[in-house]
């Protein structure tokens, strides 16, 4: 009787090891066809964003030359169509959905507490990418950012952008100041003035001409949420209003500069003669333009270097191994 108990006991302990080491692996082990699926999630702000479109597609794209025969990616990315509440209720679905990583392009970046809350809780890496949320003071790094090992940022510094399509005028035979009177007269043509991006071009871009000593008159600046209507829509009403008098054009991103190119050439005005216009993002359109001459210069925002870093990075978080906070891809200033 004492043997059958014991050997009751002995077969209760190897089958209880079993099943803790059946547990282990299938937490650990490759699927039974040896390949492995990250599901990845990726939220874009809207999808009609022309720099936004180039940047999800090269995300899409990239994620395919990563894998291999045992790793996949199941990459689903979705549009916010630039409202909070949608991409708010797209995080909650990723966040059912088990996503392993989470890609997030914000609607708004004051939303950006509640949502990163929301992701680090479910314990999802997240790579922020072309809105960087500001900290409190509107300066330093976002603490969001800084307090969790598994969120980080990818972005290119909007400083640099704005600095140079200032130097771009600045560097102009006439340094923007096309009547000789002396100031250099602009409008502003602004994207979301929420956007840490659409502020730091905007001061910068006129930074940049009076640190190096030239006088400034701003004769408008008007929100145009980096769309070409309202690029155009802006620059026509500021033609109507100050005509002649505006020599140089800034617009935050290159949708709205085409937009504003509309408006000019219908207004008679000639970039590079009478009016100057400058961009930023090196849409394939622009650069040609600002190598036929009508268009004076953009800035190169690099979508294919941040996404593939955004992509790189996102990889590492799944692959356990350790991110860091901020990565940032340089600008390069296109002109003539």
């Amino acid at each position: 009787m004492k043997k059958l108990i014991a050997l009751t006991l002995a077969l209760c302990m190897v089958l209880a090891l079993c099943a803790c080491g059946g547990a282990k692996k299938e937490e650990t082990a490759a699927p039974a066809d040896g390949v492995t699926t990250y599901k990845v999630g990726v939220a874009i702000f809207k999808f009609d964003d022309n720099f936004m479109t180039l940047y999800r597609n090269e995300i899409a794209d990239y994620f395919k030359t990563l894998e291999t025969d045992t790793v996949k990616y199941d990459v689903q990315i979705v549009d916010g169509k630039d409202d909070m509440a949608e991409q708010s209720n797209q995080i909650d679905t990723f966040i059912t959905q088990g996503m392993d990583v989470i890609i997030l392009n914000l609607v708004q970046t004051s939303s950006a507490d509640a949502v990163i809350d929301k992701i680090v809780a479910a314990d999802i890496p997240l790579v922020l990418i072309n809105r960087e949320p500001l900290g409190d003071d509107g300066d330093e790094s976002y603490a969001g950012i800084l307090n969790n090992a598994n969120v980080c940022y990818v972005g290119a510094d909007a400083r640099q952008s704005g600095t140079f399509q200032g130097e771009i005028v600045a560097n102009l035979p006439d340094h923007g100041d096309i009547n000789g009177d002396g100031k250099i007269s602009y409008i502003m043509i602004e994207g979301d003035p929420e956007n840490v991006d659409a502020q730091y071009r905007t001061q910068y871009s006129i930074k940049a001409l009076t640190d190096a000593g030239y006088e400034v008159e701003c004769l408008d600046d008007q929100v145009g949420n980096w769309a070409q209507t309202k690029g155009q829509e802006i620059c026509a009403n500021a033609l109507s209003q100050y005509g002649e008098a505006i020599e140089v054009v800034f617009c935050n991103n290159d949708a709205m500069a085409l937009g504003a190119y509309a408006a000019l050439v219908a207004a008679g005005r000639t970039v590079g003669e009478d009016v100057y216009l400058l961009g930023v993002d090196a849409l394939a359109e622009c650069v040609e333009m600002v190598e036929n001459g009508t268009m004076t210069g953009t800035v190169l925002n690099d979508h294919v270097s941040q996404s593939h870093k955004a992509v790189d990075v996102a990889v590492q978080a799944l692959n356990g191994e350790a991110i860091e906070n901020y990565y940032w891809v340089d600008y390069k200033m296109i002109t003539k």
